[in-house]
Order: C-alpha cells, then structure tokens, then sequence
C-alpha cells in the first residue's frame, strides 16, 4: 500500500510497554491514556483522522459511527480481544473498513478464569474469604459452609469452541468430570464429551454450566429463565464470556428463589454495572472481567494487534480477519 511515512495509528487504551515499544517502531503512533471506553466523538474523529485503531471492550463502533463517512481515513479496525460484537462488521465492511481481532491468545487465559471461577463458587471461596476478613469467622466445624464437590461432577458446557473446548479438557483430565455440551453445529473433539441437540435437556442434566459463546445478535439472552428453570437446584452457572448472552434479571430471579446453587461471573450484561441484587448475594463470586487480566497474555494480545496491522499495511493477508 503506497504512504509517504508511516501509517498514523490509534491505540485506544494504555498497553503493556512492550507492545507499545514495538507499536512506535513500526507506526506513527497516539496512545490514548484514558482506560474508558471512547466516546462517539472520539470515534469519529479516529476513524477521520487515523489510518488504522486499536479499539476493544466498550468502543461500539456502531453503524451509527460509520454513517457520515463514505470512505474514512481509517481502513482497519484491529481489535484488541478476540470478541468483537461491539463492532458493527458488516458496517465497516461497507465503509471500505477491515477488521480483525486476536484469537488464540486468549484461550487459555480465558478457561483459566473459568475453572477458578467454577472452584470458587461450588466451593464457596468468595464467602469464605469475606467471612475470615469480617472478623466473625469462629472456627472448623465439620458443617461449616458445605459446598459442591467438583470431582466427578457433570459438566454443561454452551459453545464448544476453542474456549469452550480448553473448559471441558481442564474439568475432563484435571477433576474427572463428564462432559456434556450443546454447539449450534455438531462437533467432533478429541476427549469424550457428549453433544446434546438442547440447551434446556443440558441444562437439566449437569451439575456445573458454563457459557463460552461469542457475543452478539445472534446469542442476545440466549441464557433466559427457561435455562435456569432447568437446572437442578444444587448447580452452579458460569459466564466468561459476554454479559449479554445471558438475562441478568432471570439468573438474579434463580439465585434469590433458589433455581440454582450459585453462580460465577466474570462478565455482566451491562457492564461494568453489576446490579446491586447480584452484589448482595452470597452464593454468587463476582469477577471484574479479568478473564486475560496477566501480563504475557495481554503482551500476545497486542502483538497480535500490531500483527494484523503490520500486514495491512504492508498488503499482506491479514493473521486475524473477521
């Protein structure tokens, strides 16, 4: 791609110091130092004045952004995270805009936050720990806070992905667990594991179910009352995935009447608001998003931003469509 010096890219938020050392030897480069997610202006004004942007959680780069540009400055949007529903694909497609996004690098990370999580809630840890630092914890005694014993448990698994796969191999080989899950295609995979053709029949017949589907219209509330309404009253929930696959309201209603046993989230429907029902719940553990949240996961995150612009500019194919 023909340029007279190198390509003006954006940032959109602060960055692990290696990968921005390499982001300014390889582009002329702005690093937005606030850790919010952009404003519309802000948008706008990177997709008129930037030639590539970083954008990721948060920045809705929406067809309402594109829509007073013909064909903006901006010809890639390389997203930082491997989900991208808040950017609207099909209307950067047709600004002339590529996007990509950094797959790969978040699998393990990912299904790490998922086992702690699952650890967590069946084990009660969070209430537990909040009942040492309170002071009134008074001492072992052989029924003090029974949890659920995850050996040898069922596990649900919804979207049997790289992500969803990772879960089930950990819960498989690490705790004995039997593994069931639903894929909107049949899918082979290389441990044993059982496809089931309905989200509520999974639901009803595993004590542990974790959602790993990607966001976006296709999966809005695919999570409801009917899912909850299934599940047997000693399970657990588990969504590492996007707050808005489920119904929030719903999984507060099961938690509060006992639906369910419990639940771990490390992401919410609007974040980053956590609503107050769930805050005030014991049998929940709440995360805040940090299912990459370590330092060599984030650096392979951005490398793998300024990968798919390297190669953009360069007029290679990109590592990372979408």
């Amino acid at each position: 791609m023909a340029r007279s010096g190198p390509p003006r890219v954006l940032l959109s938020r602060p960055l692990p110091d290696a990968v921005v050392a390499r982001a300014h030897s390889l582009f002329d480069i702005e690093l937005r130092k606030s850790t919010l997610p952009m404003s519309e202006a802000e948008m706008r004004s990177a997709l008129a004045l930037y030639d590539g942007v970083m954008p990721t959680l948060g920045d809705q780069f929406g067809a309402k952004i594109f829509a007073e540009f013909g064909r903006p400055r901006c010809r890639i949007l390389a997203n930082f995270g491997v989900g991208y529903n808040h950017i609207d694909v099909q209307a950067a497609t047709d600004h002339g805009v590529k996007v990509t996004n950094t797959p790969g690098a978040v699998t393990d990370a990912t299904a790490d936050i998922a086992l702690t999580l699952i650890l967590m809630s069946a084990r009660r840890a969070a209430e537990g720990e909040r009942l040492v630092r309170s002071g009134q914890w008074a001492g072992w005694h052989p029924t003090q806070m029974l949890g659920l014993h995850v050996t040898g448990r069922k596990l649900g698994i919804v979207g049997m992905g790289r992500i969803g796969q990772a879960i089930a191999r950990r819960c498989h080989f690490g705790f004995g667990m039997e593994v069931f899950f639903h894929n909107r295609s049949p899918k082979a995979v290389d441990f044993p594991a059982t496809q089931v053709s309905s989200l509520t029949e999974l639901a009803a017949q595993v004590d542990i179910l974790v959602v790993a589907v990607p966001g976006g219209a296709e999966t809005h509330h695919l999570i409801g009352a009917d899912v909850f309404a299934a599940m047997q009253p000693h399970a657990h929930f588990i969504n590492i995935a996007r707050g808005d696959i489920v119904e929030e309201m719903a999984l507060v209603t099961a938690l509060q009447t006992g639906q369910i046993g419990g639940a771990g989230l490390d992401v919410y429907e609007h974040e980053p608001h956590v609503p107050q029902a769930l805050r005030d719940m014991d049998n929940v553990t709440l995360l805040p998003h940090l299912g990459t949240a370590a330092l060599n996961v984030r650096t392979d995150m951005g490398m793998l931003v300024l990968d798919n612009l390297a190669a953009f500019f360069d007029g290679k194919p990109l590592p990372n469509p979408v």
